[in-house]
């Protein structure tokens, strides 16, 4: 098993830090597969489906990857911050 974390820290208007954290877990393959993407992507497959990062169009890789879910998560801050104002 292996998983990719990307933790982000946000700091407010109001002074207030926030940290998020994305992960995904998966596998690192024997086989290199796919021709999109960077670094390690031609290797790993999330557990979340059949098919490498490389293998996927940046669209879908941008639903399930480690940085995206720490982006997401991030962006529901600042929402959350808008709305609330604190």
């Amino acid at each position: 098993m292996t998983n990719f974390i990307c933790t982000l820290a946000l700091k407010l208007p109001n002074g207030k830090l926030k940290i998020v954290v994305g992960k995904v877990f998966g596998q690192i393959i024997q086989e290199m597969r796919g021709q999109h993407g960077f670094g390690y992507d031609p290797v790993f497959k999330p557990d979340e489906c059949d098919f490498t990062f490389a293998e996927m169009k940046l669209g879908e890789k941008n639903k399930i990857s480690h940085r995206a879910r720490a982006l997401q998560k991030a962006l529901e801050e600042i929402k959350c911050y808008l709305r609330v104002g604190v």
